[in-house]
C-alpha cells in the first residue's frame, strides 16, 4: 500500500498542477495563458486579497468563446473542457480605478489550475461508488496512467506534424532554389546574346 501510495504522488508530480501569484493594479487587467488538451477538464481555483468591489475573472478560448466570468470576485472556481486543443485566457480585471474617482490596492491574485485527473474529485467519487482506500488509489493510479500514455500520444503526434511541417518546407525550398538557378541561367543566357546582338549591330565583333 505504501509504495502504491509513493507511485501515485510520483505520477501526480510529474501531471503538473499550475499554481500563481500576482499582483493587478487599478484599472489594469492581467492574464494568465493555459494549454488545453482535447476533452480535458480543468478546474481552476482563486482568490482575491481584500474587500473592494470591482474585480472581475473572466476565461476565454482562441475563438472568442467565453468560458466563465464573473463580476465582484473574492474567491471561487470556474471548470471547463475544451473539443479540442486550444490555449485559453484567464484573465483578472480590476475595475477599482475604472471611472477615474476611485483609487483601491493593488490586488493580490492566487489562481490555482488543475488538468485531467487532478481535477477530479476522487473523494466524491469513492463516495458515490463505495470504494474502499486501496480500490480509490488503484482507480486513481490507472487514470493517472492513462493520462500520461495520453500525453505521449499527442506528442507523437505533435512531431509527427512537425516532421511533416520540415519536411514539406525542405521540398519547397529545393524546388524554389531550382526555379531561382533556372531563372538565374536564363537571364545570363539572355544577357549574353543580348550584348553579343549588340556588339554586331555596332559592327564591334564579327
Amino acid at each position: 500500500m505504501r509504495w502504491l501510495s509513493g507511485l501515485t504522488t510520483f505520477l501526480s508530480v510529474v501531471l503538473s498542477v499550475n499554481s500563481l501569484s500576482f499582483f493587478v493594479q487599478p484599472g489594469t487587467k492581467r492574464c494568465v495563458k493555459e494549454e488545453v488538451h482535447k476533452s480535458q477538464m480543468v478546474v481552476g481555483q482563486y482568490s482575491v486579497s481584500g474587500e473592494f468591489p470591482g474585480m472581475s475573472v473572466k476565461v476565454t478560448d482562441t475563438r472568442g468563446h467565453t468560458l466563465f466570468t464573473k463580476d465582484d470576485i473574492s474567491k471561487g472556481k470556474f471548470a471547463f473542457t475544451e473539443d479540442e486543443y486550444d490555449v485559453v485566457d484567464v484573465c483578472f480585471n480590476n475595475k477599482a480605478a475604472a471611472d477615474g474617482t476611485s483609487h483601491g490596492p493593488n490586488r493580490e491574485v492566487v489562481v490555482t489550475l488543475k488538468h485531467g485527473t487532478e481535477a477530479k474529485d476522487y473523494g466524491q467519487l469513492a463516495k458515490v461508488e463505495k470504494l474502499k482506500p486501496l480500490e480509490l488509489e488503484l482507480r486513481r493510479l490507472e487514470d493517472l496512467s492513462q493520462e500520461i500514455v495520453g500525453d505521449f500520444q499527442y506528442m507523437r503526434e505533435r512531431e509527427k506534424e512537425m516532421r511533416d511541417t520540415n519536411e514539406s518546407t525542405n521540398t519547397r525550398v529545393l524546388w524554389f532554389s531550382f526555379f531561382s538557378i533556372a531563372c538565374l541561367f536564363g537571364l545570363a543566357t539572355w544577357q549574353v546574346l543580348y550584348l553579343r546582338n549588340y556588339f554586331k549591330a555596332k559592327k564591334l565583333i564579327e
